[in-house]
């Protein structure tokens, strides 16, 4: 079906985004309330997505669990690598978004978040080498379906050791899922792009 909200269903048109009703944390089961409670209260929202997701609350923490575990397993800066990566690629700002914002919380230049975003790895000085080697792993896995990587896993592997290297695979299978679920649904970002304002300044500016 092609991008777009409507569907026939019996003989009338259905916005098939919009059936799927958007769960509040009150609504949710207390496991996965309990979960979600720190995440709400540095935020200040429940974000769409999860609000989707939860109306599979097992599957829902199990994916969190996976994520806080790729993430133990990875330094910070190249699990940003992979984050950013992967949105830019599937076209989920939803993502892209936040993860700027997490990359400003964590530390990392806007100089740095800009260059990732820029997914040419080989031209970014502003990268350090194993943060091109990570890009240019994940562009590859997402251009070529996972085949035909040899060349830039191993490259990863000696940087990294093959269990961050397997770390690296599956977190971006992991950013894949959600992009694909925010696509479907068409869930809009939380927050805008921290480059927005520089984007409206250069507009005033011509």
């Amino acid at each position: 079906m092609p991008r777009g909200h409507w569907t026939f269903e019996a003989g009338r048109v259905c916005n098939v985004r919009m059936d799927i009703p958007r769960l509040e944390i009150e609504q949710l089961p207390a496991e996965l309330a309990a979960a979600l409670q720190p995440r709400v209260q540095r935020l200040g929202y429940l974000g769409e997505f999860f609000k989707c997701a939860a109306h599979q609350p097992k599957a829902l923490l199990s994916f969190m669990a996976f994520t806080d575990h790729l993430k133990e397993a990875l330094p910070d800066n190249l699990t940003e690598v992979v984050a950013l990566s992967v949105a830019g690629w599937m076209g989920n700002v939803y993502e892209r978004n936040q993860h700027e914002r997490l990359c400003r919380t964590l530390g990392f230049t806007d100089d740095w978040i800009r260059a990732v975003n820029g997914s040419h790895p080989a031209e970014q000085a502003r990268l350090g080498h194993t943060e091109r080697l990570v890009q240019e792993l994940t562009l590859a896995l997402l251009a070529n379906r996972g085949h035909g990587v040899d060349r830039q896993l191993a490259g990863v592997v000696a940087a990294i050791g093959a269990a961050q290297a397997i770390a690296v695979l599956m977190l971006v299978g992991r950013y894949v899922t959600h992009a694909l679920v925010v696509n479907a649904l068409d869930l809009q970002p939380p927050v805008s792009s921290i480059f927005d304002a520089d984007k409206a300044i250069t507009n005033e500016r011509r």
